[in-house]
């Protein structure tokens, strides 16, 4: 156990937490480059609404504003005050939605976007890798060259390329599924089968854009390994033995297999985010992605810092949390 936790647990805590600092320091300095002043802009729009303000009072206001959105002071007086406010998870309020809370508009949008990306991501990553395994052991069957025709016609299609393809034909043309949103126009959230219907019609096109693309990946991956895992000598020596395929597929090949895919997933998770963000301004659908691109549209230093603070200590997280569940998958990383 103790070289366990020596020699596997601390040195990837050590790096998770490495990461997310690297993360979180970008996340300050980054949003500060930007060409736009987002204190100007809000003094202007004042203006711009007929509000008469001479010069001594515009820098009044402009002082009042950056002391309010943690601002004032130099950057290394910035960068101090940015960390207590992570602790706190206090990012102060939001620029154009003023006085709402930034807090307040993640723990209000996050959920949308980790209920799409987490159930498409493993619906993805559990048919993409058992479809593949299948297909990978029984190459040549005319529904496994099906399969590979389509993988290959639909791998390199952009998520918001696809993702309009299926707006167009399902909600447009056929009228199936609505044209965008969370829920319906008016409709409250409740604990009732007819919300949660309601919410799953609103997340089907944007779960199915993600689930498609990113399972034609793991199908591709999991046929080229199944194709070389079949062909080892205890497969051979399973075969020789009389054991009925089904049961060489299930326990010899695709468990094998299926090994570096668990790595894998790792890996895409964080795609898996930047895909989920991606196809949620298509769908206009209420995640961090509409959020975040309001965000950088109208220069918001709070919401922008925030969701991207949020964004990697997600993806860490749930990357830490599948790095540590892979020796219980594999035997040979607890004994050694």
């Amino acid at each position: 156990m103790m070289k366990f936790l020596k020699e596997y647990l601390v040195p990837r805590l050590i790096q998770y937490f490495f990461v997310v600092f690297l993360g979180l320091t970008l996340v300050f300095f980054v949003p500060r480059l930007l060409p736009q002043d987002p204190i100007r802009e809000i003094v202007g729009q004042f203006q711009q609404h007929g509000a008469g303000l001479d010069a001594k009072t515009v820098e009044t206001m402009v002082a009042t504003f950056r002391e309010l959105f943690g601002l004032s002071g130099s950057w290394h007086e910035q960068y101090w005050s940015f960390w207590k406010r992570i602790i706190r998870f206090d990012f102060g309020p939001s620029f154009f939605r003023f006085p709402t809370p930034v807090s307040e508009l993640l723990l209000r949008f996050l959920p949308w976007t980790l209920w799409i990306m987490l159930t498409s991501t493993f619906l993805a990553w559990l048919l993409g890798n058992i479809i593949g395994g299948i297909a990978g052991y029984f190459p040549g069957r005319r529904w496994s060259r099906l399969l590979d025709v389509f993988s290959v016609a639909v791998r390199p299609i952009p998520y918001y390329t696809f993702g309009l393809i299926l707006l167009i034909f399902f909600a447009y043309t056929w009228r199936l599924f609505p044209l965008g949103g969370g829920v319906s126009v008016g409709r409250s959230i409740t604990f009732s089968v007819a919300s949660l219907i309601d919410i799953l019609r609103h997340s089907f096109l944007p779960m199915l854009t993600l689930l498609v693309l990113n399972g034609v990946g793991w199908y591709h991956q999991m046929k080229l390994l199944v194709q070389n895992v079949k062909g080892e000598d205890f497969v051979r020596y399973a075969k020789a033995g009389g054991v009925k395929p089904w049961w060489v597929i299930s326990q010899y090949v695709l468990r094998n297999a299926m090994l570096p895919q668990v790595t894998g997933l790792a890996l895409a998770i964080g795609q898996s985010y930047s895909a989920a963000i991606i196809v949620e301004i298509v769908f206009s659908y209420p995640g961090v992605g509409t959020l975040l691109y309001e965000a950088i549209a109208r220069a918001d230093y709070n919401l922008i810092m925030g969701i991207a603070a949020v964004s990697i200590l997600t993806v860490s997280t749930l990357v830490l949390i599948v790095d540590l569940i892979y020796p219980l998958l594999d035997p040979r990383v607890r004994y050694r």
